[in-house]
């Protein structure tokens, strides 16, 4: 497998936009909000919220954020990861795990004691140590979805 390295936007705000479009493109949520959300990492210091992105040769290959509430009704449930998306020509090579993994350990030396994630997915997050601790009521949805924690 080749290796990867996983870059902070807070570390190199010259990203910014890049990685703004990047996910844009791959959740739909408009640019503005991922430029506000990564202008707001890149000029404070709060743990939240944080944006990483994974490059090949200057290419996004893979993406992770972590913000206070990803849009579900369980607002005590904080921080949470978000955003996670693999291209698809990168998937099963350990890419996913790994950034979750520097997230956890990122968030650990910030001082947090868990990390929240909303999914559809039943097994993918269980392989990297998450929980699943229930459902929640996503905001604007029908049906709930699973809610995981992971301990830092």
């Amino acid at each position: 497998m080749k290796d990867f390295t996983i870059v902070k936007i807070k570390e190199y705000p010259e990203l910014l936009l890049e990685a703004a479009e990047w996910f844009h493109q791959k959740w739909k949520i408009p640019i503005e909000a991922y430029i506000q959300s990564m202008e707001a990492c890149i000029n404070s210091t709060a743990s939240v919220p944080q944006w990483y992105i994974v490059c090949d040769d200057k290419k996004i290959v893979a993406g992770i954020g972590v913000i206070e509430n990803d849009f579900h009704d369980r607002k005590d449930l904080t921080p949470n990861i978000c955003a996670v998306y693999v291209e698809d020509s990168y998937r099963n090579q350990g890419l996913a795990g790994n950034m979750l993994q520097f997230v956890c350990d990122d968030f650990k030396n910030k001082g947090n004691d868990y990390l929240y994630l909303i999914t559809d997915h039943s097994t993918f997050y269980e392989r990297y140590g998450w929980k699943f601790i229930g459902m929640v009521q996503g905001d604007g949805e029908l049906t709930k979805t699973r809610m995981y924690r992971r301990e830092l």
